[in-house]
């Protein structure tokens, strides 16, 4: 029989794989050694440690910068620019939330801020992936009316209310779909390595039924991405198409630039997260197999969404661009002051 590096309890080993041993009334999750090895390995934790400390210092520069552009340097306040605010806020809450699990990595794995936390924070990571998801669907229908459908954007005299709607509509929604995850203790004890994992080992009784379980993953893959995905894509491809035959070379550039970065996003950060999600969940589910190791990596491809965003404030927002332009030429402009002074103090010492 050969040897294991970890036999938990309630395990045997037989043919080079983990077996559970029936014991009774044990609800106990069984883990498989994908999960098991993944514990164990220093280098993944490492590696995604790292990625998590660059997002978190480019989130908090380049987010705390756009926030007090958006909300104390750009006026009037229009769709797009609360549109912006309200992902950018998102963007914050993650880079606020991610020492938390850099914290968690280094300890290998081991949760040690209590159950109540370690929901709140993986609430805080889905919502950031989710809202992000549904703000970008809004700033592109919001763009999509303002140039095909410029006389009804016009009609509309409440567009301000109905963006501020939208993003309180928003968080309903993304807090409906992942209400299981802050009703659910996500911590799990795996006393064979003495560490607590947080939303490393799911319990399949977090919902009742297989079918609850297909209704969870469906809200979340198909619901808060796919839909989202499909009208995003829609409304700037239409939008492309208008400015094809349109003189402003500069707006159809930019416009082009934003599809492209939009569709960047999706598929580099969201797309990954979520198809590894519905196909490890099915795997796992019915047959008793596991990707876990793809989409643990996959999470930190979701958090560089915050740091992709502002670029899409600069292609989506022209009073966005044109106060980011003065304070770069304000910056360059004391530094190239400050470089005379020193040339002058230099020139009247000698």
């Amino acid at each position: 029989m050969p040897t294991c590096l970890i036999c938990p309890s309630r395990y045997k080993v037989k043919s080079g794989r983990y077996h559970p041993i029936m014991t009774g009334n044990s609800n106990r999750t069984q883990l498989d050694n994908a999960t098991l090895s993944l514990f164990l390995n220093v280098n993944t934790s490492t590696v995604i440690s790292v990625i998590y400390m660059v997002v978190t210092v480019i989130n908090l520069v380049g987010n705390g910068l756009s926030i007090w552009l958006l909300v104390f340097r750009t006026s009037p306040k229009t769709p797009t620019i609360i549109f912006m605010i309200n992902l950018t806020l998102t963007d914050l809450a993650l880079g606020s939330a991610l020492p938390f699990q850099i914290f968690y990595q280094f300890k290998g794995y081991h949760w040690s801020l209590g159950p109540k936390m370690c929901s709140f924070l993986t609430l805080v990571f889905y919502t950031n992936m989710y809202c992000s998801i549904l703000t970008m669907m809004a700033i592109g229908i919001d763009r999509y009316l303002g140039i095909v459908k410029p006389m009804t954007f016009r009609k509309n005299k409440r567009r301000k209310s109905v963006a501020v709607i939208s993003c309180l509509l928003m968080w309903g929604v993304v807090l409906g779909v992942l209400y299981p995850l802050m009703t659910t203790d996500l911590t799990f004890d795996i006393p064979e390595l003495g560490i607590t994992t947080c939303f490393d080992v799911l319990k399949k009784s977090m919902l009742p039924s297989v079918a609850a379980w297909a209704a969870f993953l469906f809200s979340m893959v198909f619901l808060l991405f796919l839909l989202p995905f499909c009208v995003t894509m829609f409304c700037y491809i239409s939008v492309i198409y208008k400015l094809s035959s349109d003189s402003k070379t500069a707006q159809k550039g930019r416009a082009i630039r934003l599809a492209v970065v939009v569709l960047l996003v999706f598929v580099l950060c969201f797309a990954p997260n979520n198809i590894l999600l519905l196909s490890h969940s099915v795997l796992r589910l019915f047959y008793n197999k596991s990707l876990y190791m793809a989409y643990k990596l996959s999470l930190c491809f979701s958090c560089l969404n915050s740091c992709l965003d502002p670029f899409i404030y600069y292609f989506a927002s022209k009073d966005f661009r044109q106060k980011l332009r003065q304070i770069l030429n304000i910056q360059s402009l004391s530094s190239a002051d400050s470089i005379r002074m020193e040339n002058n103090e230099a020139l009247y010492s000698g």
